[in-house]
C-alpha cells in the first residue's frame, strides 16, 4: 500500500513564485491535511503534482517546471473560494 504524501504551498503576489512551506508522508501528510482542513484551506489532490512538490525542500519556491500545474491549481482555488488576488 503507498503511504499518503502531501505538500502545502503558500502565494503571495508579488513574492515570486509559490514556495513549498509543508511536506511529508504517512503521518505527517495526514496531519498536514488534517490543519488545512481545520484552518479552512483548500485541498486539491493530484498524485502527480504531490509526487514533484515532496522533492521541492520546505521554504523554496517550486521550479519552474511545476508553474503551468500550480497555477492551474491556484486559479481553481480562487474560483472555489471566490477569493480574487488583489490588484497590484
Amino acid at each position: 500500500m503507498e503511504r499518503k504524501k502531501a505538500a502545502a504551498l503558500r502565494y503571495e503576489r508579488g513574492e515570486g513564485a509559490p514556495k513549498v512551506v509543508a511536506k511529508g508522508e504517512g503521518k505527517i501528510a495526514e496531519r498536514i491535511v488534517e490543519l488545512a482542513r481545520e484552518s479552512g484551506v483548500p485541498i486539491l489532490e493530484d498524485r502527480e503534482l504531490v509526487e514533484l512538490l515532496v522533492k521541492v525542500k520546505v521554504g523554496r519556491e517550486i521550479p519552474p517546471k511545476l508553474y503551468r500545474a500550480v497555477a492551474k491549481i491556484l486559479a481553481y482555488i480562487c474560483r472555489l473560494t471566490g477569493r480574487l488576488p488583489k490588484s497590484p
